[in-house]
């Protein structure tokens, strides 16, 4: 299965994690990142793994998912490592290793954990599963599923990554959202708000998205 997106091009990271972390850690919490950092470096151990396990009891809930990217970052782990660290992992690190992913892995290598928290029904994983990642390499067919469950399960489709760029002109995505809204208009549901944003982008009609600046554009909360 071709998994990457022809004619997709890579755009911003929209990864929703500040890099002023150790402004807004405590004192002792600046020290735990400091020594994981510095442990990181040595490669992927026991240790940095027992790190991103501890990330939200030191660092604080808030601050867990960012504390685990940099440590992941700093370990700059093989698809392998971060196969292992996935699967192996809570929620809460599966989510780390997604939103580390356009960081870590240039290609498509990893594209199977995107695909696996695409399975579940944990609305976060789903949120850090569609960042730059699969923006830039999810198969066109898988992508437009994921959009639909978005739509429900809840997940706004602002945290989408490339939502507009990938939707744009895209016929059959459309054909999908108009039957899952008649679908839902039948069973007397409402139709999701964000349904009517996607299919406004799906307009071939409508001016082309401009390209997204390089470099990072955080949003949303930490977790």
């Amino acid at each position: 299965m071709t998994h990457s997106a022809p004619g997709t091009p890579a755009t911003a990271d929209t990864t929703p994690l500040p890099r002023d972390l150790r402004s807004r850690l405590t004192p002792p919490a600046r020290a735990w990142l400091d020594q994981a950092l510095t442990e990181a470096a040595q490669g992927v151990t026991p240790t940095t793994e027992s790190r991103l396990a501890e990330a939200a009891r030191r660092c604080g809930p808030p601050h867990a998912d960012t504390a685990r990217v940099l440590i992941l970052e700093a370990a700059h782990p093989t698809p392998a490592d971060l196969t292992r660290i996935y699967h192996r992992g809570t929620a809460e690190e599966r989510r780390a290793v997604l939103h580390a992913l356009p960081h870590l892995v240039p290609g498509p290598e990893a594209l199977f954990l995107v695909e696996d928290a695409l399975r579940t029904n944990d609305t976060r994983l789903l949120t850090a599963a569609l960042g730059p990642y699969a923006g830039r390499h999810l198969s066109a067919h898988l992508w437009r599923h994921a959009i639909l469950k978005c739509l429900f399960t809840g997940v706004p489709v602002a945290g989408v990554a490339q939502l507009a760029a990938r939707a744009h002109g895209d016929a059959e995505l459309a054909r999908m959202l108009a039957d899952f809204a008649a679908e839902r208009t039948a069973a007397g549901r409402p139709v999701p708000e964000d349904l009517h944003h996607v299919l406004a982008l799906t307009d071939p009609a409508a001016a082309p998205p401009h390209p997204a600046p390089e470099g990072r554009a955080p949003h949303g909360k930490e977790s």
